[in-house]
């Protein structure tokens, strides 16, 4: 069995199909079976066969394309685009609180899939209702996180590079309010905080590097003893691993190593 990697036009995120014998090439475009019905997308790799996962039961490539399924393909990218339109239209008609992000048919449009954002869990029922009545086909309603919304839209990050999310990340970490407290970063929200108004996605790169460095060092604000004076930790430089110490007789001692912790 061979395996290929398909990218599809509206995500990033590469699946993998059986190439079902056929012979394939990069950059080919295929219809392939999944879970949703038939869809359209680009031969983006191939996977080497001690790279398999035995385990999964890899879905087909059922052909290569042809100018009609591409001809096809580009009618449904116009219609989804359109049908954003009068999906918002309405959205605002039954005063639903959610924003409409994109749509895609899967491509014989058996089925058109709306991705939106919330605050809050919506009730979409009647929503749903209405679209399948008017665009005549199966309707979902996929809610999405502020996260993947920045991941589909892109744009550039504080560092000046494309979002990591859009770029290469291909899931999210869990990022915590600790990691940029372990870098001794300053916490204002509008320096650690994306795009998104998510924490940002780096603040985890570095993090265990962070968390070695600090083993046997204290924490600023600790108390300490040094020479039999008590002091208290106002810097710690994780990197030269010494930090600064202010004693109770106002003398500033550097120190480097193990301290005693005094609480």
């Amino acid at each position: 069995m061979s395996v290929v990697g398909v990218k599809f036009s509206n995500r990033n995120k590469t699946y993998y199909f059986n190439d079902n014998g056929l012979k394939l090439k990069k950059n080919l475009t295929v219809i392939v079976d999944t879970d949703k019905g038939l869809q359209f997308g680009t031969v983006v790799c191939f996977v080497p066969e001690n790279e398999l996962n035995n385990d999964v039961e890899y879905r087909n490539v059922v052909r290569i394309s042809t100018k009609k399924d591409y001809l096809q393909h580009l009618t449904n990218l116009k219609d989804a685009n359109l049908a954003i339109d009068k999906c918002k239209e309405m959205v605002n008609a039954n005063k639903l609180n959610m924003s409409i992000i994109d749509a895609y048919y899967n491509f014989d449009r058996s089925q058109l899939i709306f991705r939106f954002v919330a605050d809050e869990r919506v009730d979409f029922r009647k929503l749903a209702r209405d679209l399948g009545s008017y665009f005549k086909t199966r309707i979902e309603l996929r809610q999405i996180g502020i996260r993947d919304k920045a991941k589909e839209v892109g744009g550039l990050g504080p560092c000046g590079r494309k979002l990591c999310c859009s770029s290469f990340l291909k899931e999210f970490d869990s990022v915590s309010i600790n990691m940029a407290k372990n870098q001794s970063l300053s916490l204002n929200p509008t320096k650690i905080n994306g795009v998104c108004g998510r924490l940002l996605c780096c603040l985890k790169y570095e993090n265990d590097c962070y968390t070695k460095y600090k083993e046997g060092l204290p924490d600023v604000g600790e108390h300490i003893i040094v020479n039999n004076i008590k002091g208290k930790v106002i810097n710690v430089n994780l990197f030269k691993r010494k930090y600064t110490v202010l004693t109770e007789d106002n003398s500033l001692v550097e120190l480097e190593g193990s301290y005693v912790s005094q609480k």
